[in-house]
C-alpha cells in the first residue's frame, strides 16, 4: 500500500530538498518508520527519547488533524499524510 507523505519546509532541508516520500504500512506510524528508515535523520526530529512524537509535530491524513494519537490511525492505499511543525514559546 502506497501512501504520500508531505514533509514540512523546516525538514526539507535535511533530506536533499525532498517534499513528499511514498511510504508503505497499515498505520501513520508504520508509514512514519518507513520514512525514517529511508532518512534516518529524521527520528531525533520527529521523536523524543521516549519514542513518542516530539511536541510541536502535529499530523494530518487527508487534510484531517489526527490528534490525540495520530501514529495509531490506519491509512489506505492513496492517503496523504501531512507533517506539521508547530513553533512552541512560552
Amino acid at each position: 500500500m502506497s501512501v504520500e507523505i508531505n514533509i514540512p519546509p523546516v525538514l526539507q532541508a535535511i533530506i536533499n530538498g525532498a517534499r513528499r516520500i511514498n511510504t508503505n504500512g497499515a498505520t501513520i506510524g508504520e508509514c512514519v518508520e518507513d520514512m525514517v528508515q529511508q532518512y534516518p535523520v529524521l527520528k531525533p526530529k520527529l521523536y523524543d527519547k521516549h519514542r513518542k512524537l516530539r511536541k510541536g509535530t502535529s499530523i494530518f491524513l487527508n487534510g484531517v488533524d489526527m490528534y490525540p494519537n495520530p501514529l495509531s490511525k490506519l491509512v489506505k492505499d492513496g492517503d496523504k499524510i501531512h507533517i506539521a511543525n508547530i513553533i512552541l514559546g512560552g
